[in-house]
């Protein structure tokens, strides 16, 4: 049986090197060029024929669009509004990402931990930057729960502060590991399959297909779960443990 990791083996395509950075073509790259061009031509076409009684394309991207903005305002409220491009930018992304790379043959971009971690870390660092725009110094308050009795303050800060900076590598580890897992599993009972139909006929390909279509749910899932915790996260920088209404 071949090696299960196999397909996350990245292979220099056209090597580029700018300034000492590799920024070689590959098939990850090329695949997120694909995702991106998909999503934005998806949601062009789209809205280039807006009608009152929507086409299937126009009831789909409407779907996406109101699905995105409940999930802000029910982390953000009305403030988070502002950063809905950037919201439906990162869950578009992430799930065509995952849905893309069930294809075979084709490649799971989110798999990589080095994708996953940018995307982790952009999103911690735009948090931050977005704490203090609003907030200033007030922004550290956040390593102080509500109701924290002082005598706990030297305790619950160290604590909250690993808190805030464990939030990236669990971000990332999360998504990463999901796909990279389930799309091993898959493989290794694709494998197991082929050598089991060959004796007890069509059985494990069915069972194949179901773990297939479980696959497909996972992907949406982790695109959720990715997007949801960037607005908790923002959240979080926007209200201060709650200090302020979300302004629903």
């Amino acid at each position: 049986m071949d090696n299960p990791l196999h397909p996350f083996e990245l292979h220099e395509w056209i090597p580029i090197s700018l300034f000492g950075f590799d920024i070689s073509i590959n098939k990850a790259v090329v695949m997120m060029w694909m995702v991106a061009g998909l999503v934005a031509g998806l949601f062009l076409a789209a809205g280039s024929s807006r009608k009152l009684v929507p086409s299937k394309l126009q009831a789909v991207a409407e779907l996406f669009v109101e699905f995105i903005r409940n999930m802000i305002l029910d982390t953000m409220g009305r403030d988070g509004m502002r950063f809905f491009p950037f919201i439906a930018t990162l869950f578009l992304f992430i799930l065509f990402c995952n849905l893309l790379g069930l294809i075979p043959g084709s490649y799971t971009v989110t798999s990589q931990i080095a994708v996953t971690a940018a995307f982790a870390f952009f999103v911690f660092v735009m948090s931050i930057v977005v704490g203090i725009v609003l907030h200033g110094a007030r922004f550290l308050r956040i390593l102080i729960p509500a109701g924290t009795p002082k005598l706990l303050l030297p305790l619950m800060v160290p604590i909250e502060l690993i808190s805030q900076l464990a939030r990236p590598v669990s971000l990332s580890v999360r998504l990463f590991a999901n796909m990279t897992a389930g799309h091993t599993i898959l493989s290794v009972l694709f494998g197991l399959a082929i050598a089991g139909g060959l004796l007890i006929g069509w059985l494990p390909f069915a069972f194949t297909i179901a773990m297939n279509a479980l696959e497909v749910g996972i992907a949406l899932i982790q695109a959720y779960i990715f997007t949801i915790l960037t607005c908790v996260y923002l959240g979080d920088a926007i209200h201060l443990h709650g200090e302020e209404g979300h302004g629903h």
